[in-house]
């Protein structure tokens, strides 16, 4: 299994509610879905997340699991979950991979293309 047949989609959108323009504080919601279009099953074991603001790099986060969950998908099947992140600048861009382990215990990498974060009255 390669990671080409998991495919990775992301949808973002500014937390009003959890962000304070006056603070520098400014919040994100960010949704994956995974989807797994290969033959065999995969667990997610951990993920590694890379986090810019305002165009540098400011910290790199690895851990195991999503939100707390390490989910095993099945040919066809998808899984779905929405985090969060706080930025000190009103825009910024995550990145990352997962780390899948097949059933045949085959370890391999799945690329999180980077996604822009946004405050909206940055948007031109």
């Amino acid at each position: 299994m390669t990671s080409a047949r998991l495919v990775c989609s992301v949808q973002t959108r500014f937390l009003p509610e959890q962000s304070d323009p006056a603070q520098s504080r400014y919040a994100y919601a960010y949704t994956v879905t995974l989807q797994n279009r290969g033959p065999l099953a995969a667990q997610l074991v951990a993920r590694t997340w890379l986090i810019e603001e305002g165009g540098e790099t400011t910290q790199e986060v690895r851990g195991l699991g999503v939100v707390g969950q390490q989910p095993l998908l099945g040919p066809g099947e998808s899984h779905e979950y929405t985090s969060w992140v706080q930025l000190g600048h009103p825009q910024g861009r995550m990145r990352g991979h997962y780390l899948f382990v097949s059933v045949e215990a085959e370890a391999f990498e799945v690329e999180v293309p980077a996604f822009e974060l946004a405050f909206a009255n940055m948007l031109h």
